[in-house]
């Protein structure tokens, strides 16, 4: 009997001992009012086309989304039908803060904009220590994808149409 009675209190006390005090109190981040609410980029999933692009190139991108914190995007340009840039991409959220990672076959790693602005199928990204480009911005309009590259001096717009 007293090793029963042992045995059951051992058991209470390591299921309390397992229970999280954090989750129900006021004022711990894990309460539900003052978790972040997940940021949605996927109006920016899908295959694209790049409507704007001088003629004899054709510019795509195509952008998926692979969790709640990351998009993977590929964009590339083709000049009678061989492949004249590309990119890789992807948008990731680390600790909070999103930012948009761009290598070419050139880097060897990502490069790193930081957003700074963010809101309804808009967001804008920036890396002040390159020359070119400096601010990356996209954004959603009807069922538009557009892109600015800019800088002090010049800027680039790229707009997007569906591909079905």
């Amino acid at each position: 009997m007293k090793n029963s009675l042992l045995l059951l209190l051992t058991a209470l006390l390591i299921l309390s001992c397992k229970q999280n005090p954090k989750r129900d109190q006021p004022g711990t981040a894990e309460t539900t009012s003052e978790k972040e609410t997940p940021v949605d980029f996927d109006w920016l999933t899908g295959k694209w086309k790049r409507a704007n692009e001088k003629a004899g190139k054709e510019t795509f991108e195509n952008w998926n989304k692979i969790s709640a914190t990351e998009y993977s995007g590929i964009g590339f340009t083709l000049q009678k039908k061989d492949t004249i840039s590309k990119e890789t991409m992807k948008l990731v959220s680390t600790d909070g803060k999103w930012s948009l990672l761009v290598k070419t076959p050139k880097e060897k790693q990502f490069i790193e904009f930081k957003m700074t602005e963010q809101k309804n199928n808009e967001f804008v990204c920036i890396n002040d220590s390159l020359d070119f480009p400096k601010r990356i911005q996209y954004s959603s309009e009807g069922k538009k994808l557009k892109a600015v590259i800019s800088n002090e001096k010049m800027n680039i717009p790229f707009e997007f149409d569906p591909i079905k």
